[in-house]
């Protein structure tokens, strides 16, 4: 028998987890609605995604160097005097990073299939195939031609709004909305964003993230995160950010207005029979800092290596015990970083005075060198023990300082 695999969704997700697959000669049909599809997000990537996923050098717009964290009072603290010549955090269009990741999954062997995934039947046993509706829009039309796919396995890999989540009943989660406008600049207001993204907090931005100001190719993406979903809510936060960085923006011409939902923490349900949701569709997105592409692909890749391994390239269909593993070893490697990061936001993104405690605390070096480690490696990096201490005296220095520990 030959292992077929079905990856809905073609993100950095989807598309991770269908080269896996392909690559190890497995039959994987990779299902995309829009091929140009845009998605709205910082877009961001650490250095370490770039040499895991070999990524080539012409997909990154920019190479962040500067990061400005601005405080609700306007207290500017520049981070990233750390960084080495060759460390850079990477600025992309989603639009560019999807579309490289999906066109290798495809040379690689992926069946690549432009429809809508709208339904899945479920087997009653362990062995019978899952039967997906989609409407193919390979013809050009809206509409589609209604068709179905018989495969052994199923990655969700199909975002927040995930239809295979749906149809698994893998239960909801809170989700945080991110609305940003590109913004094209004068050449001189450009310049100023040359290798610098800046972050700014407080309540007039973001009630519990925060707002930015990325460099993009030719244009910067000017946005907001917040639990807030009414869109007077949004709107409002959206004045926010644009009243704050008023001056830096001047002579701005907006070229694009976007906005999607953010999982705000694991779906309770993220393997169920021989399904198994991975990115945005699983909850992968990371408190406080928001940062989803990374651990979307890298929990796909994950996964599709767990089905390499226990389906012994392609020769059996693994069953919900082999595709649990995943999970486990998912919650093993990144379960503390997820911890550190949701206490990083309970604790300081509560008031403005936790705020302005923050971003005075991001002045340290010590902090700034953790802070990057841990995003451009991925790990929460363990500074040796004095290090450890020194931050721990200034993080409650600081919350002291702006009466922040008050309840």
């Amino acid at each position: 028998m030959a292992l077929r695999v079905a990856v809905v969704g073609s993100g950095p997700a989807g598309s991770s987890a269908a080269e896996t697959l392909a690559k190890a000669g497995i039959e994987t049909y990779l299902f995309e609605r829009k091929l140009d599809n845009a998605k709205p997000c910082g877009g961001a990537i650490p250095l370490c995604m770039v040499s895991e996923f070999d990524l080539p050098p012409e997909i990154i717009d920019r190479r962040v160097r500067k990061m400005k964290m601005i405080s609700p009072s306007n207290v500017e603290v520049n981070i990233g005097q750390t960084l080495n010549d060759d460390e850079y955090i990477g600025m992309c269009r989603r639009e560019v990073l999807d579309g490289f990741m999906r066109d290798r999954a495809h040379k690689l062997g992926a069946k690549l299939i432009n429809g809508t995934v709208h339904g899945l039947d479920i087997p009653t046993n362990n062995i019978d195939p899952y039967t997906l509706h989609y409407a193919d829009h390979s013809g050009g039309n809206l509409e589609g031609e209604a068709k179905t796919l018989q495969v052994d396995l199923v990655i969700g890999a199909d975002g927040a709004n995930s239809r295979i989540a749906k149809a698994i009943d893998a239960g909801d989660y809170n989700y945080a909305i991110a609305f940003q406008e590109r913004i094209r600049l004068p050449e001189d207001k450009m310049a100023y964003y040359e290798e610098l993204a800046e972050m700014y907090v407080g309540d007039d931005v973001s009630t519990d993230f925060y707002a930015w100001v990325f460099p993009k190719y030719d244009h910067v993406a000017v946005g907001t995160g917040t639990m807030k979903v009414h869109k007077a809510d949004i709107k409002k936060l959206q004045a926010g950010i644009r009243a704050r960085a008023a001056k830096r923006l001047e002579g701005g011409k907006i070229i694009k207005v976007e906005a999607h939902p953010i999982p705000e923490h694991p779906r309770p349900r993220r393997v169920v029979g021989r399904v198994a949701l991975v990115g945005d569709a699983a909850g992968t997105v990371t408190k406080s800092s928001g940062e989803g592409i990374y651990f979307a692909a890298k929990s796909a890749r994950m996964c599709a290596e767990t089905i390499v391994e226990f389906s012994q390239k392609g020769d059996r269909i693994p069953t919900e015990a082999d595709l649990k593993v995943y999970l486990k070893r998912w919650d093993r490697q990144y379960g503390a970083t997820y911890l550190v990061l949701d206490l990083l936001q309970r604790v300081f993104y509560r008031s403005d005075a936790t705020r302005e405690a923050f971003v005075e605390m991001c002045s340290d070096i010590d902090v700034q060198k953790l802070t990057f480690d841990s995003y451009l490696y991925k790990t929460v990096v363990p500074a040796n023990p004095i290090t450890q201490l020194k931050i721990t005296a200034k993080t409650i220095g600081s919350l002291l300082r702006g009466n922040a520990l008050a309840p």
